[in-house]
């Protein structure tokens, strides 16, 4: 194999610190895929829920009284920014499939309305429900 010089660059660009800067493409990338499993443990929870209203009414007292506590409170309002952050994700990759916005500014500023908007959507969302 021939001896290639490199240069002082690093192997890996998954060596966050002073070799790699994380970007905003990657960084609400891997938000998008966190936040679809996230989504996960409210679904189950929600699921638990319904079951638990069939199952009898000490059980769903439980079930409901997870739910409508300060914890279940915080974890349905994180799962419904969840929702809202997925979705505009996905719809940053709907128009990427058109073949429009991909470059930088363009892909910045997506990332940038995605962050703002699910926040934004999350407390219309609360406050109007």
């Amino acid at each position: 194999m021939a001896d290639v010089n490199r240069g002082n660059r690093p192997l890996s660009p998954f060596m966050i610190g002073p070799y790699y800067k994380p970007q905003m493409t990657s960084m609400t990338s891997i938000f998008v895929r966190l936040t679809g499993n996230a989504m996960l443990v409210a679904g189950i929870l929600i699921v638990w829920w319904f079951l638990a209203a069939s199952y009898g009414p000490e059980y769903f007292a439980t079930a409901d009284w997870v739910l409508t506590s300060w914890i279940g409170d915080i974890v349905l309002t994180l799962s419904l920014w969840a929702l809202w952050f997925h979705t505009l994700g996905g719809i940053r990759h709907l128009i990427w499939d058109t073949g429009r916005g991909l470059d930088l500014k363009s892909a910045y500023t997506m990332g940038y309305i995605m962050i703002g908007g699910s926040f934004v959507l999350t407390i219309l969302t609360l406050l109007f429900i």
